[in-house]
Formats: C-alpha cells, structure tokens, sequence
C-alpha cells in the first residue's frame, strides 16, 4: 500500500502545499435509497506558488461536478478519481488553472454517497426503538470522512463548518456543531472553532432531549430519554471538573446523544454532541465515566489533535489520563488508581488477543505505511499512553507539577494538530529552567515510544481496591466450586468497577480450577449477574462462558453479540468464539445474518476476527 500523503500516511491529501479553511455542506437526505446528495463548499489556503492541483480524499463517492468559484463566475474544472486501495479510499483530483497562486481559492463539488457509505449507518424503523420512522448517524473516525464529503480527510488539517441539512420534517437533525436555524425539514448549522474531518458528524431520528445542565441537554428516542437522563446526570458536574484541570471550554454547548446499539463505539466526541452507546445504560450510573472520557476529550484531540492516527496516543492517552483525573477528583485518589490498574488488565488482554500477531502495533507510536487506521486501532494508544503520562507526572513530582504544565501544553497547542516530538519538545522547554530540569535525563523516550507489549515501567498506584481483586481472583481461580462455597471472603460486597475488573482478570488468568458450569453458575449468583444491566460485567461472563465451553449456552453468547455492535464487546466475543471449533460455525452463521445491521468498520474488523477475511 505504502503511504499515501507525506504529512499522513492514510491521506492523499498534501496539507503541505494546500489546507482547507472552511466548508460549507449542502445535503439532501434521502432515506429510501440511503444517499446523501448535495454539495461541499471548500474554501483553500494555497500554500504553494503554481499550484496545479488539488488532491482530496474520497469513498465511494460519486462526484458530479467540479467548480470553480473566482470574481463572482463559476469555471468548470476537470476531475478523476483514482482506483481503490482497500479500506483506505481512493484520491479525487482537481486539475487547476495554470499558475494557481498562494491565497484563497473556492472549489465546489457536487456529489452523492454511496448507499453503502462506510462513515453512516441507516436504519429502518423496524430496527429503532420506536419502530415509527427511520434514523441515520454518522461515525467518520478514523478515515471515514471521505465517504460524505470530498476531503483533506487528515487531522492534520483543521477547518470550521456551516451546514443545511433537508430531511423528513418530522425527524430532528443533530449535527456536531450549534443549531443555528430550524424550519419545517431544513436545519442550518454553524461550527465556529476548527476541527478535523473526522469530527464532522451527522444524526437524523426521532429524537427528543431533556437538560442536563446549563448548556448541555441528553438527546435519545422517547422510550429511554428519562433513563438517559438519569444516567448521565452528573455531566455538568463533569464539564465543570474537565475546565477546571484543563481551562476554558471552547465549544459552548456541550450535549450527549444516545445512539442506537449498532454504534460501534463506547462513546465519539463529537464536538458539541458527544455519540454514546445505548450499553452505558447500567441503570446505576456505575459506567457514566465514559462521558467524563468524552468530555476530556473536548481539550485532549479536539481542541489539540494529533498529525496524523500514528501519533493516536496524543489524543486517546490524553484523554484516559484527564478521564481518570476528573474520576479521582469525583470519586477519591484510590479510585483513580484503582481505574487506571483496571485499564492496564483490559491492555493486557489487548496484547494476548487482538495483537498477538502484529506486535509491531503495540508501540505507542506505530507506523501505519502499510496499515489502515482501522486495523491499527487498540487499547494501547490509551491505555499505554496514559500510563507514560503518569510515569511523567510521578517523576516530575506529581499532579501539583504536572496538572499546570498540562494547561500549559493545551494552551501552547490549542487549535493546532501535533506530532508526539511536538509534546517533547514542549514537556523540555516548561521544565527546563525549573528546579525538576534534571528530571528530563531521565525520561527514555525511544524505550517508551518505540518497544513493544506492555509499559516498560509501572507507576507506582495505590493498590488497595486491586488488592481484593487479586486475592478474589486468586480463589476463584485456585478453589473447586465445593471449597468456594464455604469461604466466607465471597460474601464481602465489592463495588461494580471492582466486580468488572475481578471478572477481566479473571479472563486472563491462565489456569482455572473446575472452570465448569456449576462454577460459572456460582459466579453469577455470588454476585447476582444474571439480574444485571451492566453491560461489562455480562461481556466478562459471557466470555468466561466461552472459555469453559458450555455449549448449552451458546444461544445466550449469541444474543448478547446481537444486542449490541459495540466492537469493543462483540469483537472479543466473535474471536473467541472463532477460537472454539465447535461454536464457530453458528458463530459465522450469525454474523452472515446481522452484519448488515453493523457499521462498516464493524463488520469488516469482525470479518478478519473470524478468518472470513485476511487481515
């Protein structure tokens, strides 16, 4: 494949020589044939003198016209589209006029998407809560973008939006940006601060909302909005906790929106209307600090992004770093700890897995010449990366140090797209005429960067929450069912994170005694997770379920893989079932059946997890 742009590797695009300002989009959305049609307004910075053409990133797109816009006239310029590399798009070429100059320059494009657009997933009402009226929403992360508009689809180019959107006047469109206009089936939007491509985001449904806070609201359908409401009650407490850490937030609104189950995402951070999955809804609030990952990230890749997905770690790492401070602010030091030993058990079962073959992508920078962003995304980017920022923090003598230079940074790179030398040379030039400068010595970048599997150093945590994990994880792993039953140890209350990180540990502990179905039986009982909502705690069972091969319950795996697309449950869920010969052929008969109800990076991630498809 080799790489696309100079700048990044998964972009035609050359930010180098051109850059995008501002786009203005027109759609039309037609349900019946699942198409966007309509136009992109682009407004250019030349950056190069004779600039003979524009390369823009594009999917599947059907282009119909190229204009450009110059002196009040309209020049019809010649376009073609390149072959397709698989999963990554194809490059649209825009010739120009001879001896283009630097300056501004306005391209329109008219065009339709594709009906099987990878970045949207349409459903039919029949698939909604309300089974009333169709629903559409976008996800453009990582290199989707390219599928709705004609693009510098790289987020090393920024650029702010405005946008008309026709559609059915019974539904609500939501866009990630501030409603500016609403008429009957036409909504206008504005979105000010510049952002990435891959934050352009759409959502047409049903929708209602209900407030949260000052400026913040829950968007959902009818059935759940209360619920929602609940749920995530305590965001304006969050929003509050993020500013204070990280300084002013810059996109005024900030909402939530309840996606349906076929988002394949924990949570997308939209600007102005964060995406989150239907599976947070635990009925307790115990998974809601998925908003407080999404809200960090309104500093941490929206407002300081990385160049380009190699350097994901600027964005993910960031964010679960500020994430667990705004939980330990909330909720106490321990339960910061206790979070990010959690996320190192999930990194661990990331390495055994998903990456055990491509060990080239547990680094924390990784290089993604020949490699998609899709395929190259893990937990490491988070989890690695935001335990280099603790070892950073701890060595420079901690939050009281770390937290202003982390202001500073945010501040020094706000609206800019960075590399991870960038940040280097950045934590170097705050430190370096402070009583901490000799600390710098120490930091062994390339040992941090550039090795593979797990963090080469561990922070030192507070222990005393993971402490009973490891002992509970311990008996269960070490006692028969009948011993079990008389430890009184068991009927100790722990709460639902340390249930959920018992049970992922548990998964990874090689040799299980008696791992049966009367102990899997004792499991669920002890800790009452047959009655439970979470939807962790039951992907952790329903793996243990897999790995102690009770086929009789095979029918209860599937329909947990069914309830949800999340790709962070159903992917796990689809290769351990692709590991068990007995169970993989219902396994791929069941996803031959849904997988259209998937999204499209969904599906075909889920395809190579169960062999249908080379990696």
């Amino acid at each position: 494949m080799g790489r696309l742009g100079k700048v990044d590797p998964s972009s035609y695009s050359q930010p180098e020589l051109i850059t995008t300002e501002h786009s203005a989009i027109n759609w039309q959305v037609d349900f019946t044939n699942t198409k966007l049609r309509g136009s992109v307004l682009h407004k250019f910075k030349v950056l190069s003198n004779d600039l003979d053409k524009i390369l823009l990133d594009v999917r599947d797109i059907d282009v119909k016209n190229a204009t450009l816009l110059a002196g009040g006239a309209e020049v019809p310029i010649n376009y073609f589209i390149s072959d397709p590399v698989p999963d990554m798009g194809q490059k649209l070429t825009l010739e120009l006029p001879a001896g283009t100059a630097k300056g501004s320059l306005n391209v329109r494009i008219d065009y339709e998407t594709a009906n099987n657009a990878s970045a949207l997933q349409w459903l039919n009402p029949a698939q909604t809560l309300g089974k009333q009226h169709p629903y559409m929403f976008s996800q453009c992360q990582s290199i989707h973008a390219r599928s709705v508009i004609p693009c510098q689809d790289t987020p090393s180019v920024k650029f702010s939006y405005d946008a008309v959107i026709e559609h059915p006047s019974e539904l609500t469109a939501l866009m990630s940006a501030i409603i500016d206009k609403q008429e009957a089936g036409k909504t206008h939007f504005k979105q000010t601060v510049p952002i990435p491509a891959y934050l352009v985001a759409i959502a047409i449904g049903k929708l209602v909302s209900r407030p949260l806070g000052e400026n913040s609201n829950v968007w959902a359908e009818e059935g759940i909005i209360d619920a929602c409401a609940e749920e995530f009650s305590e965001t304006a407490t969050m929003l509050k906790t993020a500013s204070d850490l990280c300084g002013p937030y810059v996109w005024k609104q900030y909402d939530l929106l309840v996606m349906p189950p076929s988002f394949p995402y924990g949570g997308m951070e939209n600007p102005c209307l964060t995406f989150v999955t239907p599976t947070l809804l635990a009925g307790d609030k115990s998974l809601a600090d998925v908003v407080a990952h999404e809200i960090a990230h309104s500093w941490t890749g929206n407002l300081v992004t990385n160049k380009n997905f190699e350097h994901f770690w600027l964005n993910e790492g960031f964010t679960v770093f500020v994430e667990s401070k705004i939980v330990g602010r909330m909720q106490g030091a321990k339960e910061l700890d206790f979070k990010m030993l959690s996320n190192l058990i999930e990194l661990q079962e990331c390495l055994r897995s998903q990456l055990s073959d491509t060990p080239e992508l547990t680094k924390l920078v990784v290089d993604l010449s020949n490699c998609g962003p899709d395929d190259a995304f893990s937990s490491v980017p988070y989890y690695k990366g935001s335990t280099f920022l603790r070892y950073l923090e701890d060595l420079f003598g901690g939050p009281s140090v770390f937290e202003p230079f982390l202001r500073d940074y945010l501040k020094k790179f706000a609206y800019k797209s960075i590399e991870t030398n960038d940040f280097k040379e950045a934590l170097y030039d705050y430190f370096k005429d402070s009583p901490q400068k000799e600390k710098l010595t120490k930091v062994d970048w390339d040992l941090w960067l550039k090795s593979e599997g797990m963090p080469p150093i561990i922070p030192k945590f507070d222990e005393t929450l993971a402490n009973i994990i490891k002992d509970l994880t311990v008996l269960w792993s070490t006692k028969t069912v009948e011993q079990l039953a008389n430890i009184p140890e068991l009927k100790q209350p722990i709460s639902v994170h340390q249930q959920i990180a018992f049970l992922g540990k548990l998964i990874e502990t090689k040799d299980i005694v008696e791992l049966n179905a009367q102990k899997i039986d004792l499991l669920e009982n002890t800790y009452n997770l047959k009655q439970s909502k979470n939807a962790e705690l039951r992907f952790r069972i329903n793996r243990l379920i897999i790995r102690a091969r009770l086929i009789e319950r095979l029918d209860q795996i599937i329909d947990f893989a069914n309830s949800n697309y999340r790709m962070k449950f159903c992917r796990p869920i689809y290769r351990d079932l692709a590991a068990w010969p007995e169970a993989k052929p219902k396994a791929v008969e069941n996803f031959l059946k849904v997988k259209d109800e998937m999204m499209a990076m969904c599906s075909q991630q889920v395809e190579k997890d169960l062999g249908l498809k080379s990696a």
